[in-house]
Formats: structure tokens, C-alpha cells, sequence
């Protein structure tokens, strides 16, 4: 049995690191916060008895060796980063509980034929570069030198916030595992939604990742006095932003099955007086299926570019990144549902909304996820809550997922 004790102690002393006065916590990729909770998490490692390391890219990882040391590792894990003012359950209960079941397997003299590894990715949220899965990108080999060029809102490229944390950028190709090194990968993360709960189910299996595509728009026109300038003659970019965000709510709803949002907006000179002459708004569109996803992508450019054009409103848009949905493996699937039912839980399959960095090691090894209910479905918030039971319903499925797959006895 894990230690749930534990488990639920620690969720909240890493809760502390990057704690802001408004609520909620703020860890952003290769910060002082980041390391500081890297550093806590590898002494949690310590004590489970795990060989500590980082790689070229920043992943923290934890090595349990198996009978045979030269077998496929299996690996298990999550992320430490946060968005802005997010809560202490996203990412931390996946590395955590990874951590705790390794130190059950210890304290159990439990020996598995493949080596186990717990892993900590860099930055899967994205939030100080609006580019995520940097640590996942590069274990999996995708992360690539035009990747490190995105910049933060100070003008930091990814590649200028390593070196200043100490890692060599030119060097991140070696964080990158071969084909058949890794047996399996395997996530626990809060669900981000209300299903489970409303299901009355502590943990769910997950069948596949949904993807996003990530765009920033920057809407130009004329700046101009707000009580002398005649509503004809205006070319408002605002206005025109706000058309737009109704077409992003109303492409996405037509499907059944996408979700649109405008996150981040942003406008100049920003007086209340004053037309502004300048507006920059972000999206984030989804779909479990790549091709209804950008078709609807598709039909929101279209249509920006009518609204804009009607308006005599400049559009401008750039693609910051563009992921492919991907479906869980049979083998972790049927190993989580095997879980469920081994404490007593009814498997229930459900897709995940939410990106993941699981996704990324699809065309590495079998992946795979399970879910933890999230009361009324919040999360990305300082209001983001999971019980203390279903943490610890997770975190013997994943046990019995670990020892499954691992093969241990």
C-alpha cells in the first residue's frame, strides 16, 4: 500500500514554492521556483532510495534499477511547472505519485525485470513561452533548434533561459532516448474536469489526448479620439477582435466536440478615451480529431480575414505551435483498467480535453494515462482541488500499473 499520508503532505509543501499573494502558484520554466522545486523533488527521490539525475534539457529524473539493467525502462512521471496563479494538484500529483511508488517498491523489497524511472518533464505547460512540452519534446526527440528561439514576454528566447540556468541548448539532442529503450510510459494526472466526479469514480482510464493549436493574432488599424471620430469612420481593431471571438465560439460549438479560447488579449494605447490602433489576442483550439480540428481552424482564419477586410482592420497571425492528438496504447490501457478493478473502482474510459506530455512519447513507446477526479472540474486555478482519497486511488492504480508492466515480484 503507498503512503497516502505522504503523498498528500507533500502535494502541499511543493504547494508552497511559487505561492503568490493573489492565490495559487506561479512556476515557470527555468526560474528560481523551478529550481527550488526540482531540488525538493529530488530529495524526495533521494529517500525512496533513486539514483538522481538532470538531463541536457532539465528533466529531474529518479532510476530504480530492475533484475535486468539493460532492459527497456519503464517510465513514469509527469511536470513541476505551473500556468500564472495555477493550482498544486496539475502535474505535481503525477510526479509525486511516481516518486511514491518507487518508494513502496523499496520499502516492499519489490525487484520488477525492467529498470523503473520517474521523471519530472521541463515545462509542459508552456505559460513563460507560449511553447510547452520542451522537457517531453526532447526526450522523445522532437525538440528541434528552431524550437528554442521562442521567447518570453521580455524577449528571452528558451535557448537564452538555459544557458542562464546552467544547461548548454546546443546539447539538448542528448536528452533524447533511442527507439526501444523506453518499455512504456505511464501518467497519473488530475482529470481537469468534472466526468469522473460526476460518474462518482476516484480515478479513470484515459483513451486518448486531444491537441491544440496555439496562435497569436495582432489586429491593426487607426488610432483616434473616442468622442470626434464618427462610428463610420472608424477602423476599430478592437471591434474587430471581438467579431472574431465570437466566430472562434461559434466555429467551435458547431462541432460537437472542439473548444476554442481567446486566453491572452491585449491592447494599445489602452486609454479610455482613446480608439486603439492596436489589438493582440491569442488562441487555443482542440479537438481529439486532428482533421475536424483544423478544419475549424480553417474556417476561423477565413473569416477573421472577411471581418477584418470589411473593417479596413491589418491581420496578422502566427502559428506558435501545432500538436497531433494521440491515442493511448492497448497494453497501458488494459494494465489501468486491470488497476481499477484490483481496488475495487469501475473502469471508466474517457478522452482527455487537456494536452499532456504523454502525447509526445507516442511514437516512442506505448503511452498511456490515468485520471484522478477534480472537484467540479477546475483546474488551471488556485481553486483546483483533488480529495486526499482519490490521490491515493490514483496512486495505487498506478502501483499496480508500475509493477504490471515493469513485471515485478
Amino acid at each position: 500500500m503507498v503512503d497516502s499520508g505522504r503523498l498528500w503532505r507533500r502535494i502541499f509543501e511543493l504547494g508552497e514554492i511559487g505561492r503568490q499573494e493573489v492565490g495559487g502558484v506561479t512556476r515557470l520554466s527555468f526560474t528560481e521556483e523551478e529550481r527550488a522545486v526540482k531540488d525538493r523533488v529530488a530529495s524526495y527521490m533521494e529517500e525512496a532510495n533513486l539514483s538522481v539525475r538532470e538531463d541536457a534539457v532539465g528533466n529531474l529524473v529518479g532510476r530504480r534499477e530492475g533484475r535486468n539493467p539493460d532492459a527497456p525502462v519503464v517510465l513514469v512521471g509527469s511536470h513541476l511547472d505551473s500556468v500564472y496563479n495555477g493550482g498544486g494538484f496539475d502535474g505535481p500529483l503525477g510526479v509525486l505519485a511516481g516518486v511514491e511508488v518507487a518508494h513502496t517498491l523499496e520499502k516492499a523489497g519489490v525487484e520488477t525485470d525492467h529498470p523503473v524511472e520517474v521523471v519530472a518533464f521541463t515545462d509542459e505547460e508552456g505559460a513563460r513561452f507560449s511553447f510547452g512540452m520542451i522537457g517531453s519534446r526532447a526526450l522523445a526527440g522532437r525538440l528541434t533548434p528552431e524550437d528554442l528561439t521562442h521567447e518570453d514576454e521580455n524577449g528571452v528566447s528558451i535557448a537564452e533561459a538555459m544557458r542562464g540556468y546552467g544547461l548548454n541548448p546546443e546539447r539538448v539532442g542528448e536528452a533524447a532516448r533511442p527507439q526501444g529503450s523506453v518499455a512504456a510510459y505511464v501518467e497519473l494526472h488530475i482529470e481537469q474536469g468534472r466526468i469522473l466526479e460526476n460518474e462518482g469514480l476516484a480515478v479513470g482510464v484515459v483513451t486518448g489526448i486531444a491537441a491544440p493549436v496555439w496562435r497569436d493574432f495582432v489586429l491593426t488599424g487607426g488610432t483616434g479620439h473616442a468622442g470626434t471620430t464618427p462610428m463610420g469612420l472608424r477602423h476599430d481593431p478592437l471591434a474587430a477582435a471581438a467579431e472574431v471571438m465570437g466566430i472562434v465560439e461559434a466555429e467551435a460549438a458547431g462541432t460537437g466536440t472542439s473548444v476554442g479560447t481567446v486566453g491572452r488579449l491585449s491592447l494599445r494605447p489602452g486609454g479610455i478615451n482613446i480608439i486603439p490602433g492596436r489589438v493582440e489576442f491569442s488562441l487555443d483550439l482542440r479537438d481529439i480529431d486532428e482533421e475536424v480540428r483544423d478544419r475549424v481552424e480553417e474556417r476561423i482564419l477565413e473569416r477573421a480575414e472577411e471581418v477584418c477586410h470589411r473593417r479596413g482592420v491589418g491581420m496578422e497571425t502566427e502559428l506558435l505551435q501545432r500538436m497531433a492528438p494521440a491515442s493511448c496504447s492497448e497494453m497501458v490501457r488494459g494494465a489501468v483498467e486491470e488497476a481499477c478493478r484490483a481496488i475495487g473502482v469501475r473502469p471508466y474510459a474517457l478522452a482527455s480535453g487537456a494536452a499532456h506530455d504523454a502525447m509526445q512519447l507516442v511514437d516512442l513507446c506505448p503511452m498511456g494515462m490515468a485520471f484522478v477526479a477534480s472537484r467540479d472540474g477546475v483546474s488551471h486555478s488556485p481553486d483546483e482541488w483533488s480529495s486526499k482519497e482519490d490521490c491515493e486511488a490514483g496512486a495505487e492504480v498506478l502501483y499496480r500499473v508500475i509493477l504490471d508492466l515493469a513485471k515485478g515480484a
